[in-house]
């Protein structure tokens, strides 16, 4: 059997804290004052999808989109080399696929292009798309609360809920403050995080349980420590595995993908950090105590006549 580490964890949670507190307002003044960079599922305007019969440089795709004055151009592979997506703000004609056809294939030199895909996507339906979104993440968030509510006790819900919040603002926070594009897969990220980030909080909260009722030497801070040290190889093992497949991802997975990873990747090391840190610091700032959490006394009763 392996030896349990004796890491001091609680040691460092004033400076954990205060780093939570800097990333929080740091992401939520960028949020104010940037925003964030919306792509075209919640913007709407056009999506084209064409094939060369060779693969095409994608960078020399995007200087001839942006040189004819199509604005706010994004072009990426789409399933091979030879199948590329367009993305872009311009409203939707009936002509436009052949438009951007036409000038595509002219520079083509001798790389005939089809024009398989040309769609809309309305500004009303992604608008509804973005507030469908947030009201998802909110409920989310809501029914975690109920959960562990019910599961463990108060103190950890609301321990367990602002580690999901930390979480996703600082995820949103970085989106908004390197303005990378934000659309329906990084928002499906967002809801994944959450689910991975509360696997990782509900570990580590029932053995932080478990010793309390166990452990008699020691305050709240002894039996947390603790049970950090003995979830930390569990803890470990599944972010590395995790962080490993979605860097394959973000490499080799293509442009699709690569926010949707991206936002995982940062999910994963923040929901880590937040399931040691935050979790646990909201538990010691609320007194948590071995009486919180002792199972209620069955009361005698008195089956005398």
């Amino acid at each position: 059997m392996s030896k349990v580490p004796n890491y001091d964890f609680m040691k460092l949670r004033l400076a954990a804290m205060a780093l939570s507190a800097l990333l929080i307002v740091v992401s939520i003044g960028s949020l104010a004052t940037q925003g964030l960079n919306l792509g075209l599922d919640f913007t709407g305007g056009t999506l084209l999808e064409v094939e060369y019969q060779q693969p095409e440089d994608l960078d020399k795709i995007t200087s001839i989109l942006d040189g004819a004055g199509y604005k706010d151009v994004t072009v990426q592979n789409f399933g091979s080399e030879t199948d590329v997506l367009v993305r872009m703000s311009e409203a939707f004609r009936d002509d436009l696929g052949n438009e951007v056809l036409d000038v595509l294939q002219q520079q083509a030199e001798g790389n005939p292009i089809v024009l398989k895909r040309s769609e809309f996507v309305g500004a009303n339906v992604g608008e509804e798309l973005r507030d469908q979104g947030g009201l998802a993440l909110l409920l989310a968030l809501f029914i975690v609360m109920v959960y562990v509510a019910a599961r463990f006790q108060f103190k950890f819900s609301v321990g367990a809920v602002a580690a999901l919040f930390h979480d996703v603002v600082i995820i949103l926070g970085f989106f908004s403050l390197f303005q990378w594009d934000f659309n329906l897969t990084v928002l499906a990220a967002l809801l994944a995080v959450i689910g991975y980030s509360l696997n990782d909080t509900i570990v580590v909260a029932d053995r932080i349980r478990e010793n309390f009722r166990i452990v008699r030497q020691g305050g709240a801070i002894t039996v947390i420590n603790e049970s950090l040290n003995q979830t930390l190889g569990r803890t470990i093992m599944t972010s590395l595995t995790t962080a490993l497949v979605l860097a394959a991802l973000m490499v080799v997975g293509g442009e699709m993908i690569h926010n949707f990873s991206l936002a995982l990747m940062i999910g994963v090391v923040v929901g880590t950090y937040s399931s040691i840190y935050v979790a646990a610091n909201i538990l010691l700032l609320m007194n948590i105590s071995r009486e919180d959490l002792m199972p209620p006394e069955l009361e005698e009763v008195d089956d005398r006549p």
